[in-house]
């Protein structure tokens, strides 16, 4: 995705995908109080670099298309290579910034960073939050309400008809076929997928048995690359059920999730919830905000199956022109103007305030 001074998303869409301790919010959640940035850009200029998480890409076209239009000098590049790959560029230095739903491991923290200055590390910057739904194809069903258990046997490959009675149990009423369910799951190593194998190991670890991980673990259904990638597959698929950011899920129905005990609908509120009675993750660099998300919120309306999308740049660059294009991009990316416009765009949350003021405060300590 290459965007310079683009005025519509849709344009952006049309134009093609891929080339393209304390708690982390307070009860302000899903909105920013500031709403816009009084930075000046247009100093800048140059090609500013980024991949990784497709579950960003159209907040990142948007993002793209509102920063151009402030720094049109610069041109912002970002290819929604998905999440572990954008992390493993942005390590190799192939990228200037990484997209990821995952923030940085203990073992990518204990390397080096090819555009960092020696003896820096990378930091996680949270830019993006939305509900994972659970998005499903089936015939004749169109409410459908499943919790973790289910979830988990379905994906793990234990619960292979739409009949049968798990299911059945939660859906009085809802006359579901006989017929087998095709599952369809991300091929690439993917923080959305990593994101939801937290979500079914922590609420329904006696069925999900694997650890949670990147790479999809079990060997039931088929797969396909990226967000873009899994849309397209439920589309000609028949029966058929997915995780997917909200983001993505297009036309497709998605099915209520059983939080406690009520069957609640999917929204980006509801996700901005359980992100602010989450916090921020300990032990970490100075700036380092990755959350350690409450899987098993129950909150009225929280969805805890969320995930937090963080952008990861060095400490320090090497390279401070390129310092100074990250910092500038990433600090219109956190403004109030930017997170609402995403948020329209791609029905995510905006971060909180609080939040907010946290990752301003991050990216201003890049240099």
């Amino acid at each position: 995705m290459n965007i310079k001074r683009i005025g519509s998303i849709a344009a952006i869409a049309i134009a093609g995908a891929v080339v393209l301790s304390s708690c982390a919010a307070n009860e302000d959640a899903g909105s920013t109080e500031s709403s816009s940035s009084n930075s000046d850009y247009s100093s800048l200029s140059g090609t500013l670099t980024g991949s990784g998480s497709s579950a960003q890409q159209t907040a990142q076209a948007t993002w793209a298309a509102g920063f151009q239009d402030q720094a049109s000098g610069v041109t912002v590049n970002y290819s929604p290579d998905g999440s572990g790959a954008g992390r493993k560029n942005f390590i190799a230095g192939a990228a200037d910034f990484a997209g990821s739903d995952a923030a940085l491991n203990d073992e990518e923290l204990s390397g080096s960073f090819d555009l960092c200055k020696a003896d820096t590390k990378a930091i996680d910057i949270p830019v993006y939050i939305s509900p994972i739904a659970i998005a499903y194809k089936v015939d004749g069903v169109s409410d459908l309400t499943l919790d973790a258990k289910t979830i988990a046997g379905i994906f793990s490959g234990k619960i292979t008809k739409w009949n049968d009675s798990q299911i059945a149990d939660l859906n009085d009423g809802v006359d579901l076929p006989d017929a087998n369910i095709t599952v369809v799951h991300r091929s690439d190593d993917s923080g959305t997928t990593q994101n939801f194998s937290e979500y079914v190991s922590a609420n329904a670890g006696d069925v999900w048995t694997e650890e949670p991980s990147q790479t999809f673990p079990y060997s039931v259904g088929d797969s396909a690359k990226g967000t873009s990638g899994v849309a397209s597959a439920m589309g000609s698929a028949t029966n058929a059920i997915t995780y997917i950011d909200d983001s993505g899920a297009g036309d497709l129905d998605k099915a209520k999730l059983m939080v406690g005990d009520k069957a609640t609908e999917i929204s980006a509120d509801g996700a901005a919830q359980v992100v602010a009675d989450s916090k921020v993750a300990t032990g970490r660099e100075d700036n380092d905000l990755a959350i350690d998300i409450d899987r098993k919120d129950t909150a009225d309306g929280a969805w805890p199956l969320v995930l937090v999308s963080y952008a990861i740049a060095c400490q320090e660059y090497k390279d401070s022109d390129k310092a100074d294009l990250v910092k500038g991009f990433l600090s219109y990316v956190v403004t109030g103007d930017a997170q609402d416009a995403a948020a329209k765009e791609a029905k995510s949350a905006a971060l909180s305030s609080d939040l907010a003021e946290k990752a301003a405060a991050a990216v201003d300590s890049i240099k």
